[in-house]
């Protein structure tokens, strides 16, 4: 793993890049990071996607000026949909398809608020999308995904933040035709795939690591990868 300096258009920010061992070229995926940012969960993170066989870019959507400002800045992107945060996710997209080591196609996948934005930016250029509990779902969902690429989303039954998301997306993405695979794990709640501080007293909250519902949902985001990020595969 390597902290690479990436080229936006509003300057340049870190982001952590993974490249798989031995011969490419590999599909990319862009991830992205929760509300907390940065740390050793995130780097597990991008380990897990690297060693499945992709490329795994994540950009720090933090870099800029002091977190408590950042954090309010890409929430309010968030909300509007627009903004520098998610200029700064389609350039780590293009830097992956630059590197000679893509195959061509550039996958998203993020947690919690990264999953609100890898809805968001599903219509945008990727050939797959992996929300993990985009929750609450982005606002306007069915305007946002239209022409949406395929969809794989895991969400936990006891998060207090989107009771019910899944069916409310599964129900729009097949009115759409949109290629996909969503899941709802019943015993899990927020957060269930990151390993967060705490996890005694956020687990009270409907927050908290499952280990059995986070290795089932990335066997099936690998699968769905495998099906439409390979270079054969129409998007």
């Amino acid at each position: 793993m390597t902290t690479i300096e990436l080229a936006t258009g509003d300057g340049p920010i870190e982001a952590l890049l993974d490249i798989p061992d031995g011969p490419g070229p590999w599909p990319g995926v862009v991830v992205i990071h929760d509300a907390i940012g940065y740390g050793a969960d995130m780097q597990a993170i991008s380990e897990r996607v690297a060693a499945a066989g992709y490329l795994a870019l994540s950009p720090n959507l933090y870099s800029r000026g002091g977190r408590a400002r950042c954090i309010t800045r890409v929430f309010r992107e968030l909300l509007t949909q627009r903004g520098r945060a998610l200029d700064d996710i389609m350039a780590a997209r293009a830097h992956l398809l630059d590197m000679p080591q893509c195959s061509g196609q550039v996958g998203i996948a993020g947690f919690c608020m990264g999953g609100q934005f890898s809805l968001i930016l599903s219509p945008k250029g990727f050939g797959a999308s992996a929300p993990f509990y985009g929750t609450p779902l982005p606002r306007h969902l069915s305007d946002t995904l239209d022409g949406a690429c395929p969809i794989v989303a895991s969400f936990g039954a006891r998060d207090p933040l989107g009771r019910g998301a899944g069916e409310r997306l599964r129900v729009l993405v097949e009115e759409k035709q949109i290629p996909h695979d969503i899941k709802t794990y019943p015993g899990a709640g927020h957060s269930f795939a990151n390993k967060l501080p705490a996890q005694p007293l956020i687990r009270i909250a409907g927050f908290g690591y499952d280990d059995a519902a986070t290795a089932d949902a990335w066997e099936r985001v690998f699968a769905f990868f495998g099906e439409h990020l390979h270079p054969d595969s129409v998007a």
